[in-house]
């Protein structure tokens, strides 16, 4: 692994970071979460296992320290795991695509909405936390897949174009 994709992966975890502690929760102590946008852009800069295995350790991990929904630790390491190689195998997959903006910014949404029923599956149906999971759906995880999707088209060109310039090695720079 080079050290120059940790560190950049470590800056967008760190940004992630910042944003998932500065924007107040919601819903049943639930809040949109900044760090998956960061995860995704990592995963589509870096499509590799190892680099997706390390992102969704620490942006599950980071995730689990700092909520605010109850038991919220398990369901945010879970779900980061499942939703980074979902997402990893659908950027592979999709890998002559994931270069247009819009698709990026379509696959981050619903990246978005399976992390979020992702997470409150397991917090609902395995940990037995008595929240109201339509309601949930319908109030907290599709007001966070917009939110997630305009960070996303708004971030992803930005550090696109700074790693261009930097003639950073990702795979937007082949």
């Amino acid at each position: 692994m080079n050290t120059k994709n940790l560190v950049l992966m470590a800056l967008l975890v760190g940004v992630g970071a910042a944003l998932y502690l500065i924007v107040p929760g919601f819903g049943g102590g639930m809040k949109p979460d900044f760090m998956l946008t960061m995860m995704f852009i990592g995963i589509l800069l870096f499509p590799k296992a190892s680099h997706v295995f390390l992102l969704a350790l620490t942006t599950g991990v980071i995730s689990g320290l700092f909520s605010t929904f109850p038991a919220g630790f398990l369901p945010n390491v879970i779900d980061k795991f499942i939703t980074a190689f979902v997402f990893f195998a659908v950027v592979v997959a999709l890998k002559h695509f994931t270069h247009k903006l819009s698709v990026s910014v379509a696959l981050a949404g619903l990246g978005t909405l399976l992390s979020g029923i992702i997470f409150l599956s397991v917090a609902i149906f395995v940990l037995g936390v008595n929240v109201p999971f339509g309601g949930l759906v319908v109030g907290v995880v599709l007001p966070t897949v917009a939110l997630n999707a305009i960070a996303f088209f708004f971030i992803f060109p930005i550090v696109t174009q700074l790693l261009k310039r930097s003639k950073f090695d990702t795979a937007f720079s082949n």
